[in-house]
């Protein structure tokens, strides 16, 4: 350990491309903060957790949240003048390390760059590919783009170290966010009664989620008020969706029902709601964390669905990490031509209809999620990981 009196001092900058890698990176940059006998200079690209942190982003990184094949080819430009824009950043910066937080395609391409230009800054990848879900070789060719791997699944290490890569699970810091609230303030502020039983519905937090999932969600919600009145029907808009979301919200004479919150009522929503419908994502996780009996919807564009589907890309049984943890799909996953009202309002009014099942997945949802967080503090091995591959 460095001495408090004399501290060790070390530049670091960290790359996060999406919301999820931003809450990564502002946990790790409070919990170095934290370390006695170190200072660091903390520079990157990252959203508000970082920015919370002191981390002033030199661009806005909402339009980098891109999932699949056909949506990458479509943002190839954007995404690699962005890649390097932040190649440049950090070239002029010369940080002694670069951490890349998720966000498989951008960050490589970071990677790759810099060990070309600037070989001498340590890189290391904080989550790692899910190798063991697809395309097994990039494990390879993550091995030769950066010195180390933080991974946040116990099971990621033989993957990545029999292609030479050193590998440490730190922890997922997900499983330690505290996703509990007042649910009963909540109802109260809102003109929810007690008794009321309340659904939840999250659009997702990438603006192509949005485009991708609204009608079949608003159309979905439409349909649920029309079967169960009785009903009362909540939503959070991420804040990277918040704008658009309202407005097309505002327009939409179907859902003059639903309960629209600021994001900073998160905690308290989850308390209060019976049931929910979701795009698939992070938040299904926090869903499930909280207990929420839940449904998991994704689209992805036509064209890289038939390719993953036709060669069978993903091998996992489940998309969802509860599910595979659970070897059980205790979320209701609705991919596709399934996440479609005629799919979504019979699997949600069973929900309604049976509080007993609500109860029981409800509490499977807490003990699998439980049992999936270890030993905690994931943010604070990620940072002693840090500093020990600094003072190598």
């Amino acid at each position: 350990m460095s001495d408090p009196a004399d501290p060790k001092r070390f530049g670091l900058y960290l790359v996060a491309a999406e919301r999820s890698g931003d809450l990564l990176g502002g946990g790790l940059i409070k919990a170095l903060k934290q370390s006695p006998g170190y200072v660091f200079n903390f520079a990157g690209v990252g959203g508000p957790s970082m920015a919370d942190e002191g981390v002033e982003s030199p661009f806005d990184i909402s339009d980098l949240s891109i999932i699949g094949l056909v949506e990458g080819v479509k943002a190839y430009n954007r995404v690699i003048r962005r890649v390097k824009q932040t190649v440049a950043d950090i070239l002029d910066k010369r940080p002694d390390m670069v951490v890349l937080i998720d966000s498989w395609g951008f960050t490589l391409r970071v990677a790759q760059r810099v060990r070309k230009l600037a070989p001498e800054i340590k890189l290391v990848k904080y989550v790692g590919p899910q190798v063991w879900a697809t395309r097994p070789g990039r494990a390879r060719t993550l091995a030769a783009a950066v010195d180390h791997l933080m991974s946040i699944h116990s099971f990621d290490a033989p993957y990545f170290e029999k292609a030479g890569l050193p590998t440490t699970f730190v922890g997922n810091p997900t499983f330690e966010r505290d996703v509990t609230g007042d649910g009963a303030a909540f109802r109260q502020r809102h003109g929810l009664d007690a008794n009321d039983t309340v659904m939840l519905t999250l659009f997702g937090s990438r603006p192509s989620e949005l485009s991708r999932m609204y009608e079949s969600f608003a159309q979905t919600l439409s349909e649920m008020k029309a079967l169960h009145p009785e009903v009362r029907h909540i939503t959070i808009l991420a804040g990277t969706i918040e704008h658009t979301a309202r407005e097309r919200l505002e327009q939409d004479e179907r859902l003059a029902h639903l309960l629209v919150v600021d994001e900073d009522e998160k905690r308290d929503a989850f308390s209060a709601s019976d049931l929910a419908l979701a795009c698939s994502g992070t938040v299904t996780t926090e869903l499930a964390m909280a207990g929420v009996p839940h449904l998991a919807a994704y689209k992805l564009e036509p064209v890289t669905y038939f390719i993953l589907d036709t060669f069978k890309v993903f091998k996992a049984p489940y998309i969802s990490m509860v599910n595979i943890a659970a070897d059980e799909e205790l979320i209701g996953e609705f991919l596709q031509s399934a996440a479609e009202p005629s799919d979504l309002v019979p699997a949600l009014s069973a929900l309604v209809s049976d509080k007993e099942r609500r109860a029981n997945l409800s509490r499977r949802l807490i003990e699998t999620t439980d049992g999936m967080r270890g030993a905690g503090q994931a943010s604070e091995r990620a940072a002693r990981t840090v500093i020990d591959l600094l003072n190598a």
